[in-house]
């Protein structure tokens, strides 16, 4: 099992906007991310410099994405 690595909000973002996940709106630090697409995910993503690892894997999953998935995304 891989490690996910270290990336920022930002990062993060342009990696879910290929997923089809626009910036729907920002309040204060975290910016909220709706799908284009039926059923319309919501995904709070912090704006930080370094995501907690935690937080990314939580994340990930919401998006209903696997470890590896996201990987591959990341390349």
């Amino acid at each position: 099992m891989h490690k996910v690595p270290r990336i920022s909000g930002k990062e993060l973002i342009k990696v879910l906007a290929r997923l089809g996940y626009d910036v729907d709106h920002q309040t204060g630090s975290h910016i909220i991310l709706r799908h284009n697409k039926e059923p319309h995910r919501r995904l709070t993503v912090p704006n930080h410099k370094e995501l907690d690892r935690g937080t990314l894997r939580a994340i990930i999953r919401q998006a209903g994405l696997t470890r590896e998935e996201f990987l591959n995304l990341l390349r």
